[in-house]
């Protein structure tokens, strides 16, 4: 078996009893302070993840599917849950594998992110041939799935991703960047003429992070008179905590709070038309 792909995403606790672990695989030993992790807790909980996560079944549908599309083995590595990305490799070179793809399922490169998936994936190839993916941000696939998902829409749409610390800026991070063309290739693309970018998820680092954030953003887009809200998260591609607590709770009560109608767009997950893209970059990559 000389080729295999090691499909990577974030990870989630498979129930409420796996939250402080997970917290403490994010901060990598740092200090936990108590009132993020029980704030963190009580997200899960309220979104009745009691016994298992919609991330890890979904990324798994992807799996499958995936090797069904490609032909090719495809394991499972998670930055900060089981299996590990270390685990993934481990298994991909003892079933003969001495080729592998490294995909992230996030769209866009960020030093703060994408590195994290690669280095881990570098440290466990042990020798082997490593092809790692970077970014896809506008894959022609992936801007399609997103555009019909927001044409035709009489709402005011509103792209998001997950913020990170502003300092990427100066570091000369493309994530921004890479962001922006996304949204205005699937704006292109989908005929809009009525469209705006905003960030979210931010965490509470005491420093300052890539804004607007979409609550504030709300404010300025009810301050011009804007009623509809369609939301297209082009910065994520599956269901998991920042999707169903930061738009579906924390967005969706900003904008009843304000008068607005809000809804989102469908995420991508395993949908068929997003595996063939997933496909696509992979055999794009062998070859």
């Amino acid at each position: 078996m000389p080729d295999a792909v090691v499909l990577m995403a974030y990870g989630s606790p498979e129930r409420l009893a796996d939250v402080p672990a997970y917290y403490a695989d994010i901060r990598g030993g740092r200090p936990i302070a108590p009132e993020h992790l029980e704030d963190l807790v009580e997200r899960y909980r309220r979104l009745g993840i009691e016994e298992s996560s919609p991330l890890n079944a979904i990324t798994e549908a992807t799996r499958a599917a995936l090797e069904r599309e490609t032909g090719l083995p495809v394991y499972t590595g998670m930055k900060h849950w089981t299996p590990h990305i270390a685990d993934a490799a481990a298994s991909a070179l003892a079933d003969g594998a001495d080729r592998i793809v490294g995909l992230v399922l996030a769209p866009h490169y960020s030093a703060l992110s994408i590195e994290g998936y690669r280095d881990q994936l570098e440290g466990a190839v042990d020798g082997a041939d490593l092809a790692f993916v970077e970014s896809w941000h506008l894959e022609p696939g992936f801007v399609d799935l997103l555009a019909a998902r927001v044409r035709g829409t009489r709402a005011h749409v509103v792209f998001t991703a997950h913020s990170l610390p502003a300092r990427i800026l100066d570091m000369g991070d493309p994530y921004k960047d890479q962001l922006l063309a996304t949204a205005e290739a699937v704006a292109r693309a989908a005929a809009l003429a009525d469209w705006s970018f905003s960030f979210q998820s931010e965490s509470p680092t005491g420093e300052p992070w890539l804004g607007p954030d979409i609550l504030d953003h709300l404010e300025a887009l009810h301050a011009r008179g804007v009623e509809r809200v369609l939301v297209c998260p082009v910065g994520f591609v599956s269901d998991h905590l920042e999707i169903r607590w930061d738009i579906d709770v924390e967005a969706q009560e900003k904008a009843a709070e304000l008068g607005m109608q809000l809804e989102r767009i469908e995420m991508p997950n395993a949908d068929p038309a997003f595996v063939r893209t997933l496909g696509r970059i992979v055999e794009r990559t062998l070859r």
